[in-house]
């Protein structure tokens, strides 16, 4: 039988520098904002993402869109 796919939400994932080790070395995090509509157009998302690290002292490294997709047997 056929699996059906449908679009259930997205999750924007952000790398940001919140500093540096006493060697120089950047110190990265990851940020998670859940519930981003599916419909939502990846420049969209992009542009969120940089507006909200806009507002911080914290250097933005990368944007990822992990898409949540529901799976049932149709």
């Amino acid at each position: 039988m056929a699996v059906i796919a449908s679009n259930r939400d997205s999750v924007i994932v952000v790398t940001v520098q919140t500093g540096q080790t006493p060697e120089g070395a950047p110190i990265l995090r990851q940020r998670s904002f859940s519930n981003v509509r599916a419909s939502a157009t990846d420049q969209d998302v992009y542009d969120i993402a940089v507006a909200l690290f806009e507002l911080q002292d914290l250097s933005l490294i990368g944007v990822r869109r992990d898409n949540r997709i529901d799976l049932i047997e149709g």
